[in-house]
């Protein structure tokens, strides 16, 4: 029996709703297929969004949502998106398996999309092959309420009201794919540009820079140096693999060691962004910039049969339960870490929804991001057990990962338990009465399991028997498993 204490008194900040963001790129099928079909499809759609992914993205209370990419972002030209469909110049998405890119879904779409889910629209602009003058003129059309030519051109194609747009990024991985800049030249970069980036609309826009990959942090130090006073926000990406870069893994053909080696990638994981918060608390001891952790999840080897340049994994048990502790670790940092964007929200790496045709399946990966909706803007509170840490490829990964939070008056717990063949007890202690519970559980019968078009749910939530005892709960977690805990 694992004995876990709940202090409710202690506050520890809040987790932002944003840590739940999503990322779509033009990548693959991510966007058309997944997300965009035509108007005139047979797949039901409104505005050529699809409904069924719409619904199903609806029910995960999407905070935000980061576009165009990635990659693409530095390669892609926003005029190229905008009037009539058929007239869009069409273009080679050189990034992401040479495919002609036809412009179809673009800025417009791109909203139409946020309006449909109900989430914040979150822009990366074009750096790498862009020019300050291409941002300034994006910003004014999609925001200026005034008469202008952009504003009345955007009115032109379909648009009255200027569009709401809160979250700009400022190039995506410059100091790769965008460029394969120095910190030095790209902060002097972001100083140009983000002076262009105005703020038309009532609310102003919250810049975000370019900040390092993974373990770089010299990055994250010269950037914070020349242009901290600039910014609200630095990105930073981190992807966890089966192995590394080189040796990324299957997504679904793997054993005991690729289950227990992604774990201790997740910890690896932890570390880095304990020393990236440390820099950062160098350089802005007050706090004032936010870590946007834009591009996170598994990244394995696409599946066996398809494009390699579309990053197309199935998502198995491995997932969620990495998913979660990530996710915790997120709560933990909460006082720095103010967004989160998965990779990819369709069809792309660590997706939610996967589509076939006419067909969709939820992963894993979705039902995880359900069943954590409570944590939403929940203010973190103090928790106390022994996590049973054990070691695997050379780091101490914890056998269970708890986290509660509490929100108008409900608490939430979420727990994870990553060992393969051991079940765990909790008997969680809350320091207030509770009159009222309810607990989900995800697991699989092997760690392997996922959903597919023929099975599309051998891997679901399933009700977790929860004993409430005045001020008791006691759960038991199986092995390889997820959990959610809502007390009232």
């Amino acid at each position: 029996m694992t004995e876990v204490k709940i202090n409710t008194k202690r506050k520890l900040g809040v987790i932002d709703r944003n840590i739940y963001g999503q990322f779509a790129e033009h990548l693959g099928r991510c966007i058309y297929e997944g997300i965009y079909v035509d108007e005139d499809s047979g797949i039901p759609n409104v505005n050529g969004m699809r409904s069924d992914v719409v619904a199903a993205l609806k029910e995960l209370s999407v905070p935000v949502l980061r576009w165009p990419g990635g990659c693409f972002a530095d390669d892609y030209h926003w005029r190229d998106g905008i009037g009539d469909k058929e007239k869009r110049p069409y273009m080679v998405n050189t990034n992401w398996g040479g495919v002609v890119e036809n412009n179809h879904f673009g800025t417009h779409e791109f909203f139409e999309l946020c309006e449909q889910i109900g989430c914040e629209p979150y822009i990366t602009g074009n750096v790498g092959s862009g020019t300050v003058q291409e941002m300034r003129d994006w910003i004014e059309y999609m925001t200026f309420d005034g008469d202008s030519p952009l504003a009345n051109e955007r009115r032109k194609n379909g648009r009255e009201e200027p569009f709401k747009l809160k979250y700009f990024g400022v190039g995506n991985e410059n100091w790769g794919c965008g460029g394969n800049m120095r910190p030095e030249y790209y902060s002097d970069q972001y100083r140009r540009y983000a002076t262009f980036i105005r703020n038309y609309g009532e609310e102003p826009v919250f810049k975000i820079a370019c900040g390092p990959n993974s373990v770089d942090t010299r990055w994250m130090e010269v950037v914070l140096k020349e242009a901290g006073q600039f910014m609200q926000g630095i990105s930073w990406h981190n992807y966890t693999y089966e192995g590394d870069w080189d040796h990324k893994g299957n997504s679904c053909v793997f054993d005991e060691k690729g289950w227990y080696s992604n774990l201790a990638d997740a910890e690896r994981m932890r570390k880095t962004l304990i020393k990236q918060i440390a820099v950062m608390d160098c350089f802005d001891p007050e706090n004032k910039i936010a870590l946007i952790v834009d591009e996170w999840g598994n990244w394995f080897d696409c599946m066996p049969g398809t494009n390699p340049g579309f990053l197309y994994q199935q998502n198995t048990m491995r997932d969620a339960v990495s998913g979660m502790v990530i996710l915790h670790m997120f709560h933990e940092n909460c006082r720095r870490v103010k967004m989160a964007n998965i990779a990819q929200m369709i069809n792309v790496l660590q997706a939610m929804i996967l589509t076939e045709g006419e067909k969709m399946v939820l992963t894993p990966t979705y039902h995880l991001f359900r069943m954590m909706k409570g944590h939403q803007d929940g203010e973190l509170v103090d928790i106390v057990y022994d996590n049973g840490a054990y070691e695997a490829d050379g780091e101490r990964v914890p056998k269970l990962s708890i986290s509660a939070s509490e929100k108008n008056g409900a608490l939430t717990v979420s727990a994870v338990n990553t060992k393969l063949d051991e079940d765990a007890e909790l008997e969680i202690e809350l320091d207030r009465e509770y009159s009222e519970v309810s607990a989900e559980l995800l697991t699989a019968g092997d760690m392997r399991d996922c959903n597919t078009f023929e099975e599309p749910e051998k891997v679901s939530p399933v009700k977790l028997e929860a004993e409430l005892c005045a001020n008791k709960v006691r759960v038991k977690l199986p092995a390889m498993c997820i959990a959610a805990i809502t007390l009232k």
